[in-house]
């Protein structure tokens, strides 16, 4: 499953309940202001980094660099374009947009 979080994890809860939700193997996009969570030092870098271990973490490189934020990615979490984005839709049978 592709689970898709848009919030920003420093006003909502959205990508708490998404990480609990997530199971091994399923694949996590950080688009819009949930972007935000994949930059280094906030408070949601810790939460990603254990969750690396279990799911592919992926950030809309288009997204980052609009926040100003491009050159604060956290370590472990990769970067993708719109085309990326495509893909990873299509390669996952569900995907689950957290609002």
């Amino acid at each position: 499953m592709l689970h898709i979080v848009n919030k920003s994890p420093l006003e909502r809860n959205t990508l708490d309940s998404c990480l609990a939700a997530a199971q091994p193997g399923a694949a996590l996009l950080l688009i819009e202001d949930g972007v935000y969570a994949a930059t280094r030092g906030n408070r949601a870098e810790g939460k990603l980094r254990a969750a690396a271990q279990r799911l592919d973490i992926y950030v809309l490189a288009p997204d980052l660099d609009a926040r100003g934020m491009g050159q604060s990615l956290a370590e472990g979490i990769k970067t993708t374009d719109y085309a990326g984005f495509v893909e990873l839709v299509t390669k996952h049978k569900n995907c689950q947009s957290w609002l």
